[in-house]
């Protein structure tokens, strides 16, 4: 090879490289956001199943998925401002744990979509137009939580202890809109099954600990928790808190498992696992607007005889032939 040869053809081999390294270049790593209202630690059982769900569709953080995470810490005015900053790094997919943090989404961006895995009402809270076509920027699953559900709680409540006649009903003031919806629901129910029901409003743990207080003054012999981050994050201390009352505590599958003696709804690590499923749809090129939200496909009702046993009540034989878990 003639030197003129050697220069064109070492030439050509130094253009290769770097254009060959170029193309070994990953694609762009999609960025997903979790926005969480209570403390991480406090929504770990969630973020644990939407993980696992995650890599359920071959997504591996670090590899070929970022996830940022912002957390109120229970300050949800917060809240908007951490939203922002999810738009601002321009997430692909903003996931919001609960319906604090959705409703925060929702006021900061109308195009970024937004995964909410578990939500009770996304038509009436005014997330979505229906279910079928949700119509905007947000998409995930319904977890039935309607004013059915509590009344269920409210008459397998009544049938395990008969007794009762007069229940609190726990509930965060700042998700006002779905609690009045769960009180007014369970209030005609109440006057047939003769019980009362008592609001009881807690937007921290010490404002928790201080309702409990006021249960025990006013003699209330049994509690009903809404379904609010709040809560589930605090599962296990309101749990021992009714029982050291001596008191039956009704919530969701979950908070039963956490010592409380009755839950009934629909399982929310499943549908948080679920909830990989619309971030994977999205990433993939799914239009919020068009991806339908999903309605939970079973309710699960859970008795902890440890508990019962504990509160001196014998389970009827009636729940307990229609339960999906006993703990015992």
């Amino acid at each position: 090879m003639n030197s003129r040869r050697k220069i064109i053809a070492l030439g050509l081999s130094g253009l290769a490289m770097p254009l060959r390294l170029f193309a070994q270049q990953p694609d762009r790593v999609p960025r997903i956001g979790f926005l969480i209202s209570e403390t991480l630690s406090g929504q770990a059982s969630r973020v644990g199943a939407l993980r696992a769900g995650l890599r359920d569709f071959g997504y591996i953080e670090g590899k070929n998925i970022n996830v940022e995470i912002r957390t109120a810490d229970g300050n949800y005015d917060q809240l908007p401002k951490l939203a922002q900053e999810l738009v601002n790094i321009k997430v692909d997919v903003l996931v919001a744990f609960g319906a604090k943090a959705v409703m925060a989404a929702k006021g900061v961006t109308t195009t970024v979509p937004i995964v909410v895995p578990s939500i009770g009402e996304p038509v009436a809270l005014g997330l979505a137009k229906s279910l079928a076509r949700p119509g905007g920027n947000i998409t995930g699953g319904s977890n039935l939580l309607t004013e059915e559900v509590y009344v269920k709680r409210l008459e397998v409540l009544k049938e395990a202890v008969p007794r009762v006649s007069n229940v609190a009903f726990l509930l965060n003031p700042v998700d006002a809109l779905r609690g009045r919806l769960h009180m007014n629901g369970m209030q005609a129910a109440a006057k047939q099954l003769k019980i009362e029901m008592l609001p009881m409003e807690a937007r921290t743990l010490k404002e928790i600990t201080t309702a409990f207080a006021l249960i025990a003054n006013r003699k209330v012999e049994a509690i009903i928790v809404q379904q609010d981050t709040l809560f589930m994050a605090h599962h296990r201390e309101i749990a021992d808190l009714a029982t050291k009352l001596r008191i039956p505590s009704v919530g969701i599958g979950e908070f039963a498992e956490a010592g409380a003696l009755l839950g009934y709804g629909a399982s929310d690590a499943g549908l948080y696992r679920r909830g990989a499923y619309f971030v994977d749809r999205i990433l993939k090129g799914a239009n919020p607007a068009e991806l339908p939200i999903e309605r939970a496909m079973r309710v699960e009702l859970v008795v902890n005889l440890k508990t019962a046993k504990a509160l001196g009540i014998k389970m009827p034989q009636t729940i307990l032939v229609r339960a999906d878990k006993v703990i015992e």
